[in-house]
């Protein structure tokens, strides 16, 4: 994608706090700066969709879950892509929450099909590779 470059003004507060998360992340300021507005821009479309942190980095989830778009969509596929099937599946949501995913799904579909396809390559064997403390002992 073409990136252009522009000037803003920014409160010496606000400076301080993504310097504080460039710091953690171990990236520099400006990736850091993009990535929040990408993802404000994204909440901004599609609202009840958050991003927090998690064991595979930062991704989109249903506001007030721990519960990835993409295992939402996943399990849509499942189900034939019927919504009256998914409500069933994730009963605890609301209809408004899935709707929220189908619709982040919508505006961002090849991020989401990436990490579906990312999951789908999982296997014992990667999963040891990746994580090998959950092979346990072979004594």
């Amino acid at each position: 994608m073409k990136t252009v470059q522009k000037s803003m003004r920014i409160s010496e507060e606000m400076v301080a706090h993504i310097q504080g998360i460039a710091r953690e992340r171990n990236k520099d300021f400006s990736a850091v700066t993009k990535e929040l507005l990408e993802e404000a821009i994204k909440m901004h479309r599609c609202p009840g969709i958050v991003f927090s942190e998690g064991v595979q980095g930062r991704r989109a989830r249903i506001a007030g879950t721990g519960i990835e778009v993409w295992e939402v969509i996943a399990a849509y596929r499942t189900v034939d892509e019927r919504f009256e099937r998914l409500k069933v599946l994730f009963h605890w949501l609301s209809e408004p929450q899935l709707r929220a995913a189908l619709g982040y799904y919508r505006a961002y579909t090849d991020e989401i099909e990436c990490l579906i396809a990312q999951n789908e390559n999982w296997s014992r064997e990667t999963l040891y590779e990746k994580f090998p403390f959950l092979a346990g002992s072979s004594a």
